[in-house]
């Protein structure tokens, strides 16, 4: 009988990559399969995020509702993952005798044999080391499970933000090599897949080696719009101060890239952006939106906001409501600030209110979701190419598509051979983050 796998992740899209090999990993060295549940497991895995304030309570608190499963089932094993495990290593362990397994981010290849170890042993296992790029030479060959498929193309973080915990939890940058990219974007297209998503923490400063010499994300971009089949090309998350001229040109030079881009932000106050480490101010940010926008007219984009950082006043919070209003962003993540463990911004002395900071980041919401209903409503009655990436979530007699920039869009169909395909959609209604379309005309 085959053991059984459930995996539970929390965090971004990086994080939503790692399980993704995990799974491969194990089903391909282990046969594994996934459990429906996790009281059928036999091995349950968090995959972890340490961004936000409480993250370790919230993997504490999974923990103690395995811990109950595996009373009842002394055989299960448990194994924490991410970045929560490699902040904290030894101490999950410690505090939680019910975890078997810590593993990081940069060892997630090594799964399978911590597994067998602790089936063999009896010995927790724990592995937190940062093995650089190690871990793709073990992956299992690349499956396109749909159109759209995720491919990570370089891990860790130099910048040091001084609210960030990410450059100790997944270590120092490094990039793939440039040629095992383009072989894994070539496999994915064999296999259907239309749209190539780059991943990476600072994924514009992708610096991999194209025949002996360091390359860049633009040259990367260029390349894989020639593999045959690729349709669309997006990347995520992108670093102001690393937003090159080379890249801003690549949107005049490749029609498969997309006309969105993810530019976090943070702050519209020049004070803060210098406390966060920032390395550029607005004046700066503002005229990369410009030149981007120069090159794609209709270019939509997204940010990351941090409110209440420490000393952030109200004419700080103006400002950057201000940049909000002057950019227009489609559609933004943010979040009170959330001190992190090991990070200067932790020590710095903090006077804004809690209720001051709950009253701002409601007025940011606010104004960010008026502005996204905005853009969306400005759609309705024009036709948009886009990709079909598969069933609606919340209609089953409906697909799901993804505009140039960025909209999802359902539509109703019952025709599933339109997957994968680019058609022209005829958008009838708008919400706030999608939109209702009419098939209309293949592209």
């Amino acid at each position: 009988m085959k053991k059984k796998l459930f995996v539970k992740t929390h965090g971004c899209q990086m994080n939503e990559y790692d399980s993704a090999k995990m799974i491969d990993l194990l089903q391909d060295k282990e046969d594994f399969e996934i459990a429906e549940s996790e009281e059928q497991a036999d091995l349950l895995i968090l995959n972890t995020c340490s961004i936000r304030e409480k993250a370790q309570e919230r993997v504490f608190h999974q923990i103690g509702r395995w811990r109950k499963i595996k009373e009842k089932n002394p055989n299960i094993k448990i194994a924490i993952g991410g970045c929560v495990a490699s902040q904290e290593g030894e101490k999950i362990i410690k505090r939680a005798p019910s975890v078997d397994i810590v593993f990081g981010p940069q060892t997630l290849h090594k799964l399978p044999d911590l597994y067998n170890e602790k089936e063999r042993s009896d010995t927790n296992q724990i592995d937190i080391s940062f093995p650089k790029l190690e871990k793709f030479n073990h992956l299992v060959s690349p499956k396109a499970e749909g159109p759209s498929v995720f491919i990570s193309i370089m891990e860790g973080c130099n910048k040091y933000c001084s609210f960030c915990v990410v450059p100790k939890t997944r270590g120092h940058e490094i990039s793939r090599d440039f040629k095992d990219i383009l072989n894994e974007v070539s496999k994915l297209a064999d296999q259907g897949a239309k749209e190539i998503h780059f991943l990476g923490q600072n994924v514009n400063n992708f610096k991999g080696l194209h025949e002996g010499e360091k390359s860049s994300l633009a040259k990367l971009i260029e390349e894989t719009a020639k593999i045959e089949n690729i349709k669309r090309i997006r990347f995520t998350t992108s670093h102001p101060h690393e937003f090159k001229d080379d890249l801003v040109e690549v949107y005049d030079k490749v029609p498969e890239l997309v006309s969105h881009v993810h530019l976090p932000i943070q702050s519209g106050s020049d004070r803060i952006l210098k406390l966060m480490r920032r390395r550029y101010n607005v004046d700066k940010y503002m005229n990369l939106i410009s030149r981007i926008r120069s090159v794609r007219p209709e270019m939509s984009f997204s940010s990351d906001f941090i409110v209440g950082f420490p000393g952030e006043t109200r004419e700080d919070f103006k400002n950057t409501m201000d940049v909000i209003n002057e950019v227009q962003f489609d559609e933004s993540f943010s979040f009170i600030y959330s001190p992190r463990p090991n990070t200067t911004a932790a020590e710095m002395p903090d006077d804004v209110s809690r209720e001051e900071k709950k009253e701002r980041l409601s007025i940011l919401q606010t104004r960010l979701s008026q502005l996204s209903l905005g853009y969306s409503r400005k759609k309705v009655g024009s036709i948009q190419n886009c990709l079909v990436t598969g069933q609606s979530k919340r209609d089953p007699g409906q697909l799901q598509a993804r505009t140039i920039c960025n909209r999802i869009v359902n539509f109703s169909t019952n025709n599933v051979d339109l997957i994968g395909q680019l058609i022209n959609i005829q958008i009838i209604d708008a919400y706030h983050t999608a939109l209702e379309g009419l098939f209309k005309i293949n592209a």
